[in-house]
């Protein structure tokens, strides 16, 4: 079982990580209903006021690139453009199994 998994990391305008925690929720619950998606989780740090974090899972990198192109995807990525001020790709990863997959 090799998995695709991504780990990043949104750097937003100062007072607006709620607002970026509150779009990538309403991402997350977009994917509910993919079954490609099967890990979509939103991350904050203590110490980093203006980052959020994002680890997903998906069934292969196809399936990820796949999603960006939704309508629900596209509304919300034009959303958060606005307040973000950086992005950065942690990692790629390849889950090869655990608890939750």
């Amino acid at each position: 079982m090799s998995k695709h998994s991504l780990f990043g990391k949104f750097t937003v305008k100062e007072g607006e990580r709620n607002t970026m925690v509150g779009i990538l929720l309403e991402a997350a619950e977009s994917m509910r209903d993919l079954d490609d998606c099967e890990i979509y989780l939103v991350n904050t740090a203590d110490g980093e006021p203006d980052c959020v974090y994002v680890y997903e899972v998906w069934s292969s990198e196809n399936a990820h690139q796949a999603s960006l192109k939704l309508e629900a995807t596209q509304t919300l990525i034009s959303r958060a453009k606005p307040i973000i001020t950086g992005m950065e790709r942690i990692s790629t990863l390849k889950t090869m199994g655990g608890k939750g997959i």
